[in-house]
This record gives structure tokens, C-alpha cells and sequence, in this order.
């Protein structure tokens, strides 16, 4: 969850051509599944694209006004965003909200990633619906570790299934003090 403070400010209105006082707000943001399936819905296009184009200011100010969970929010306020504001809810956005990390290498571009992947990847491996309001990032890294904990284990050589016998019968021979 990230608090923004949109600081007072006073703009001038080219349409009525007089200054616009804005009494400064407080806005409360959950990058989460949740804001990902409403901008999805509104701009119909996967917002994780696996080719990184940057999105349009009308595209980001949409996603910002998509975490926005403080009710009733007057439009006007998203002018008057600061640039430090933009800046922290993008390092808030980016940020991993986890200390897992992964040693792999990244392999070409896979398939797109929407919110009907990432839900039905929820439902594959039984992660409540309560996880889709975690910050984006944890919820990835959750659905991650649940893939590689359920891949299946790899197979033993039979060099070490020998040895592992071998190691278990002489553990045997020893618990029942026996030659063989």
C-alpha cells in the first residue's frame, strides 16, 4: 500500500482562463491484480508486456487512477500530481515487496501475460482470492514459487541410485549386525 500526498497547488485554467485552487489530497494506491484487471478492461492490451514499451501519459494516469482505492477521489486531483509523486509510485511499482529471489535464466519472450493468466495461475495452485489485493510483484513471486516447488523432482542417475543403495543396505547390515 503507498500513501501519496498531492501538495496544494494553484494552476490556471485555459478553458475558463482563471487560477484553479487545489487544496492538496491524500491518495491511497495498491499496485495489485486487481488494479492490473481494471486498466486491462479499460485499454483492452496486457499491461506486463513482455516487450517493454513504455506506456502513454494517458495510459499511466489511468493505471494510477485504477490503484486508487480512496473513494470518492475528484479527477481534477491526478492533475496535480508532482513529479515526485510520479516517481514514487513508480518505485513503488517496480519495487519486488519480497526478499525471494530466483537464479535463472530469462529465455526469449514467452506468452503475454494478462490478469486471466495470472488468476487462472491463482486457481491452478490454489492461492485464495484474497492474494489478487497483495502488491503485484509478491503475488508474481508466490505464483513462481508454487511452479517450481510443483515441478517434479528430477531423476537419479544409476550411478547414485547404486550408491544410494549401496549406502542404505551397509546402514541395514550395520542396524541388524549382519554380513549380508
Amino acid at each position: 500500500m503507498l500513501y501519496i500526498h498531492i501538495p496544494p497547488a494553484d494552476n490556471w485554467d485555459e478553458r475558463r482562463e482563471e487560477f484553479v485552487s487545489f487544496p492538496g489530497k491524500t491518495l491511497q494506491l495498491e499496485h495489485s491484480l486487481v488494479s492490473l484487471a481494471k486498466w486491462e478492461s479499460i485499454w483492452g492490451k496486457p499491461f506486463l508486456s513482455q516487450v517493454k514499451k513504455p506506456k502513454t501519459y494517458e495510459e499511466t494516469m489511468s493505471y494510477i487512477r485504477c490503484m486508487t482505492i480512496t473513494q470518492n477521489v475528484d479527477p481534477i486531483s491526478y492533475n496535480f500530481l508532482t513529479e515526485q509523486n510520479l516517481a514514487d509510485i513508480n518505485a513503488y511499482i517496480e519495487a519486488p515487496m519480497t526478499a525471494t529471489t530466483f537464479n535463472e535464466n530469462k529465455q526469449g519472450p514467452g506468452e503475454q501475460i494478462t490478469a486471466e493468466i495470472i488468476y487462472y495461475w491463482m486457481i491452478a495452485f490454489n492461492i485464495p482470492f484474497e492474494c489478487q489485493k497483495w502488491h503485484l510483484n509478491r503475488l508474481l513471486t508466490l505464483i513462481r514459487v508454487c511452479s517450481i516447488k510443483n515441478q517434479p523432482q528430477k531423476k537419479m542417475s544409476n550411478r547414485q541410485i547404486l550408491s544410494n543403495n549401496a549406502r542404505l543396505n551397509a546402514a541395514r547390515r550395520k542396524a541388524m549386525h549382519t554380513k549380508g
